[in-house]
């Protein structure tokens, strides 16, 4: 028991004589650890189930499908209404917008086999046709006027605006010429071409006319530049030039003026320019808490213009009440973030730019609907994404989805997760199909492919290599004598000096002797000829030491 006593004591006073030894460590070595960057812990640390190799793809696809979800059904409710008023079936509206999500969906499906490598190669000559677009747009008869707007495209049987796959190329394009540029980035890099293409694509939005598209741009503008790196007072200043660009614009026509205006006081014109912000107002107030149940919208009898499209969530408010409004508010949410977070866990600088421009842009856009259609923000005409009433809206915010899918399989997680899955389940017929559909993507960082460039040709010999074995057949004019002649000479590679030159050229002990000698300026004290660096007694090298290369 004395024993162990004492060999207890000695262990707890080396214990202490180690924390004193600690706490009496020398001040440079505490200054030193005082002046260490520490790293921060992050703001928001997400729970440990959401952490999986697969999280991102299950919640773009969980919160886009909700959000479509919800987006047909609302539909079905807000337009039936009016159909019925103009002597059409109640429920064609929303049929049409069911069948615009069947083919969105077969996008999006397209989307996700897509390779990333085509995306970045084919995404200027995307940008090339959008701009044509636009410019076809502004021809009468070609562009469809409506609202005094020439916005839309007449392809039969339905209406095609230019502006939303102009918005998606050039996203795409931004994110490829910045990450080509990555490795020597500068801020003027960065911001040129970007900048400027993006100044005349919206000047051929805006004589359209189209703020809403103008205003989207700018978001896709913005996540490219931020996740770019600009500086913070660049970004502040382009902000502010942003900010007078759309007051001096808004201020340039009478209608843009009286909408703004009209937000800062709607009641004061209640029944031209405040009016349909007073009854979204008033729809919203109707719904309340739990909403006045599905279908049962008063403001839907044409008392609300635009009640399927521009103010659809006021729609959503009446009906299904602040929980509806808070439902959608949420789902958009997770979809944000889980498009930064395939950003943050991508190991490709072209999907980390992307999947930021097109989440700040498809977020953005709600955000500004959802703040003009509860009095927030002056009514631009920007739509709901995945909700509101739109062909071309729909199909190509679903095509984006898909992207968005393609990016999170990316992830370096993902893909081994995949690849392992499919190693230790084997599957049948129908799940070889859907393996085809949905493959495995190869790379976690997909090389940009070379598609129509020729391969490299192999090397031909002539100086420092050897010419190719075999025999040069020439085609001999018979009316020529001279140019057979000629072409009977014998070989010239079958000299025998040139043979012996190039046999001492291949011997294992040419490779052994040093460089050739580099023409450097000569240095005070230095032999003519000999190397710079070179040592005592190593010997000098002249002229004739130099090897010769075989011809």
């Amino acid at each position: 028991m004395a024993a162990t006593t004492t060999g207890t004591d000695r262990t707890t006073t080396g214990a202490t004589r180690g924390t004193a030894t600690t706490a009496t460590a020398p001040r440079a070595s505490r200054g030193a650890q005082r002046g260490a960057r520490v790293p921060r812990e992050p703001v928001f640390r997400a729970p440990a189930w959401l952490d999986g190799p697969m999280t991102s793809t299950y919640l773009v696809l969980g919160s886009a499908g909700l959000l479509l979800a919800i987006g047909l059904v609302m539909v079905f409710s807000a337009s039936s209404v009016e159909a019925a008023l103009d002597d059409q079936p109640a429920w064609l509206p929303g049929v049409r917008q069911l069948t615009f999500a069947v083919l969105g969906l077969l996008l999006a499906l397209v989307a996700v086999r897509m390779p990333v490598g085509h995306l970045r190669r084919w995404s200027g000559v995307a940008l090339l046709v959008a701009a044509v677009l636009l410019l076809a747009v502004l021809v009468p008869g070609i562009g469809k006027e409506l609202n005094g707007a020439r916005q839309w495209i007449n392809l039969g049987v339905a209406d095609f605006q230019p502006s939303e796959f102009a918005k998606l190329a050039f996203a795409l394009w931004g994110a490829h010429i910045i990450a080509v540029r990555e490795r020597w980035l500068t801020t003027k890099s960065l911001l040129v071409p970007v900048v400027p293409a993006f100044v005349v694509f919206a000047a051929l939005l805006l004589a359209e006319p189209d703020m809403g598209a103008t205003v989207g741009l700018g978001l896709v503008v913005a996540g490219l530049l931020w996740t770019g790196g600009l500086p913070g007072r660049w970004i502040a200043g382009l902000g502010l030039l942003a900010v007078v660009g759309i007051a001096i614009t808004a201020l340039s026509a009478s209608y843009r003026a009286a909408r703004l205006f009209s937000f800062l006081d709607p009641f004061a014109d209640a029944e031209n320019g405040g009016f349909q912000a007073i009854k979204g107002l008033y729809a919203l107030a109707t719904g309340g808490f739990w909403g006045v149940g599905l279908g049962n919208s008063r403001m839907k009898w044409n008392l609300l213009p635009h009640a399927e499209s521009d103010y659809i969530f006021a729609i959503i408010g009446e009906e299904l009440g602040f929980l509806g409004c808070l439902v959608v508010i949420t789902l958009y949410g997770v979809l944000a973030y889980a498009g930064f977070r395939i950003a943050r866990t991508s190991t490709d600088r072209f999907i980390q730019l992307a999947s930021t421009a097109i989440t700040v842009w498809l977020i953005g856009q709600a955000l500004i609907n959802m703040g003009y259609v509860v009095g927030l923000l002056p009514v631009t005409g920007v739509t709901l994404p995945l909700i509101s009433a739109g062909g071309t809206s729909l199909v190509l915010t679903l095509f984006i989805v898909g992207l968005l899918v393609r990016f999170a399989r990316a992830e370096p997680d993902a893909i081994e997760h995949l690849r392992a899955h499919r190693r230790s389940h084997p599957v049948g017929r129908l799940g070889r199909l859907g393996r085809w559909l949905v493959p495995v993507p190869e790379h976690a960082v997909a090389p940009l492919p070379t598609l129509g460039r020729r391969s490299t040709p192999p090397p031909v010999e002539g100086r420092g290599g050897r010419r190719p074995t075999g025999r040069t057949v020439a085609r001999v004019r018979e009316d020529d004598p001279g140019r057979a002649a000629r072409a009977a000479r014998p070989d010239r590679t079958a000299r025998p000096d040139r043979d012996a030159r190039a046999e001492r050229a291949a011997r294992p002990d040419r490779a052994a002797r040093p460089a050739p000698r580099e023409r450097l300026p000569e240095r005070a004290g230095q032999r003519v000829g000999q190397r710079v660096g070179a040592g005592a007694g190593e010997p000098p090298r002249v002229p004739r030491d130099r090897p010769r290369r075989p011809r």
